[in-house]
């Protein structure tokens, strides 16, 4: 087992399986850095990623097309998106339980539609799935060829949306306006900011863009779909977010960190380790949690997330 363990090959495979691993987190904790720092704090992104993995299921399975299931996966994780935006930006409703409410809701109504079509039965329907996109020449350097250019093309939208979304928040001025209006709501609508319109938009950007991390369960990991699959990808998801500190770049770091925890877990069960194998599944949330609780008191969040603004003077 040690020589299996210390050979190149499991070292490629490893990276390879992290990489995939955190690129789910890494979709919906883009979603929610978007949706926080314009002070909508999104607890729905379990439900919202759940909800991308039935749609973008279903969508594949009927039109033997990944990319129209992904498209799916989009629409209906940017439809709970607006629904959390309903309710804690006009009704103005606590944006926890809210979240909550969702998480819920979308769990309910996956299982209720997945045994609708599909019956009870223990033989999952399988659905096209994303296949390999060699980058060609730099797939074929050593070592770094196999694991960064030679993914699935989820992977590789993933990893260019982390400078992407760096960019539009801190260079852009629409960028600025959603870092304004998760600062100073009421300084933004001096200036003409709709600070509602903003959160609105920034909310179903959200929760579309953890649609898409479900999909990257069912169309680029599983090929099928099983009830409750993220299996509380939401909450570490959320967990990155506060792990780096609200920054593109440093979420990155922290997925990356999830991902390899969660590959290293399932590597241990292969090769049959004297541990439990329920432990070992505990091992990503048991690093969320030592994350969490060393950031204590360490982070300091928007100012105005979580807190409803009454209505823009414009």
């Amino acid at each position: 087992m040690l020589a299996a363990i210390l050979s190149l090959n499991f070292l490629i495979e490893y990276l390879t399986a992290s990489l995939r691993m955190a690129t789910p987190l890494l979709f919906a904790s883009s979603g929610e850095v978007l949706s926080e720092r314009a002070g909508v704090l999104n607890i729905g992104l379990e439900g919202m990623m759940l909800t991308g993995a039935f749609a973008g299921a279903l969508g594949a399975l009927y039109t033997n097309d990944p990319g129209i299931g992904l498209l799916c996966a989009l629409i209906g994780g940017g439809l709970m998106g607006l629904i959390h935006a309903f309710m804690s930006i006009t009704l103005r409703a606590d944006q926890i339980v809210s979240g909550f409410a969702l998480n819920l809701f979308a769990l309910g109504l996956t299982g209720f539609f997945f045994r609708a079509i599909f019956g009870v039965t223990k033989i999952q329907a399988s659905v096209a799935t994303f296949k390999e996109l060699p980058i060609p020449l730099l797939s074929d350097i050593p070592l770094i060829g196999d694991v960064l250019f030679d993914q699935i093309i989820l992977v590789y939208i993933a990893l260019l949306l982390v400078p992407t979304l760096s960019f539009i928040l801190f260079r852009t001025t629409w960028g600025l306006s959603i870092l304004a209006v998760g600062e100073h709501p009421q300084a933004a609508d001096t200036v003409g900011i709709r600070v509602n319109t903003v959160r609105y938009v920034a909310t179903v950007l959200c929760g579309a863009l953890a649609g898409m991390g479900g999909a990257c369960l069912s169309l680029g990991q599983l090929g099928t779909f099983v009830e409750n699959m993220t299996a509380g990808r939401g909450f570490i998801s959320l967990a990155a977010v506060i792990f780096g500190n609200w920054r593109p770049m440093r979420i990155l770091g922290a997925c990356l960190l999830f991902g390899a925890v969660d590959a290293l877990q399932i590597r241990l069960q292969a090769f049959d380790v004297p541990i439990p194998y329920q432990l070992l599944v505990t091992l990503p949330y048991l690093v969320t949690l030592i994350a969490l609780t060393g950031l204590v008191g360490r982070v300091r969040g928007p100012a105005a997330l979580a807190i409803p603004y009454p209505k823009d003077q414009g």
